[in-house]
């Protein structure tokens, strides 16, 4: 049984220092000198609602509601700029997230995708287990779920809530055939209702509720769609910078999530806006902040091109520290296999990480990718120090 870390409720004064929006604590406090809704000022509107305007009071109220959520996020704590590791399907698993944190950590971690409506069936919920799992050393860590059914996502809310994560993010990006053809995920930029309501079910259990999403579905609709997306109130919005129809195979427009800072200052600031799509590493993430104004920079294929992309100072690593890692990596799965059964296939897509770049390096990866077992690995790479 996974838990998350527990989230320290305190203020880090030198994160407030650096962005006014990470002043908020945990414990539903508000720093009048670090944003103008201050308590002072909602005790002051509250002493001139009368009873006779009972309707005006309901509505203050809902707007207090919504605000003290999004400014309760741990988003709005982080510090800035803030590095993420991307939701990756058949990656981001509790083992290669423990990989990541050893090489160079980022400061959020995702799960890889899950399907509510697996996570809601007695017969398919086995199936997100694994997908689910995570440890007190990690966070904080988001469970990304994707669907189409409201009542699913209230269940899986309440249910995620209880296991500990810190916080829900909704896919409405990804691009696959398979997947939108059931109309979830970026088939969701043409069903902003449907959208809508799925955010309001996450709601439901309590978490901070982000979306992740493109530009568009065929063609750029980024004012409209982003804009849409800025009015429900969500904590946190991740923007990558193409359409479906683009998938990943040209640039990435980071104009365009520009545009989405603009947007968030105008309809709702206090969302968090995470900018995504072709990042090498932290130090290409920081000249895209400069360029952007986004509060945080997410990575996703640029950890298999630089599994230490997330370092502070970049560095060179060569050969034997590649391995090495590699090495950390077959312990990390041994150890979660211990505790519950995976399967070794599935590890043989990050060979190509760490088996690079040098003279053999591309028999050497022929031959992990016949092996069966991680003692059958350690024993080629073993074969290779020698």
């Amino acid at each position: 049984m996974w838990r998350r870390p527990g989230l320290d409720s305190s203020v880090d004064e030198r994160r407030v220092a650096a962005h006014p929006r990470s002043a908020l604590s945990g414990r539903l406090s508000v720093r009048p000198d670090t944003h103008p809704f201050s308590l002072p000022i909602a005790l002051s509107l509250l002493r001139l609602v009368t009873v006779d305007r009972f309707d005006g009071f309901f509505i203050f109220m809902v707007q207090l509601t919504k605000s003290v959520k999004i400014m309760q996020s741990f988003w709005n704590q982080l510090p800035t700029p803030f590095f993420v590791l991307a939701p990756m399907e058949g990656v981001t698993d509790v083992v290669f997230r423990h990989v990541v944190a050893s090489a160079a950590a980022p400061d959020v971690y995702f799960t890889e995708f899950i399907n509510a409506a697996s996570f809601c069936s007695p017969k398919g919920q086995h199936s997100t287990r694994s997908r689910l799992a995570f440890t007190t050393d990690e966070g904080p860590v988001i469970a990304q779920i994707w669907g189409t059914n409201p009542e699913h996502f209230r269940t899986m809310a309440k249910a995620l809530a209880e296991q500990g994560f810190a916080g829900i993010d909704i896919n409405m990006g990804c691009p696959v055939k398979d997947v939108i053809k059931t109309g979830a995920c970026s088939a969701l930029i043409e069903n902003p209702t449907l959208a809508a309501e799925l955010i309001a079910a996450a709601k439901e259990g309590g978490l901070p509720v982000s979306v992740k999403t493109r530009i568009g579905f065929k063609t750029k609709k980024t004012e409209e769609w982003l804009g849409f997306l800025l009015r429900q109130d969500i904590a946190a919005l991740t923007v990558h910078g193409r359409t479906q129809k683009e998938m990943s195979k040209v640039p990435a427009h980071w104009d365009e999530i520009a545009k989405a800072v603009t947007l968030r200052n105008e309809i709702a600031p206090e969302t968090v806006i995470i900018g995504n799509g072709d990042v090498r590493d932290r130090q290409h993430g920081i000249e895209l902040i400069k360029e952007t104004g986004v509060d945080g920079i997410m990575i996703g294929r640029g950890v298999f091109h630089n599994p230490f992309a997330f370092e502070t100072i970049a560095k060179v690593h060569d050969q034997h520290e590649l391995i090495e890692l590699l090495l950390r990596h077959l312990e990390i799965f041994d150890t979660f296999s211990e505790q519950e059964p995976r399967r070794f296939d599935p590890l043989k897509r990050f060979f190509k990480i760490y088996v690079r770049d040098f003279n053999g390096a591309s028999e050497l990866r022929e031959k992990l990718m016949h092996t069966h077992s991680t003692d059958e690995v350690r024993e080629l790479i073993s074969q290779l120090a020698s």
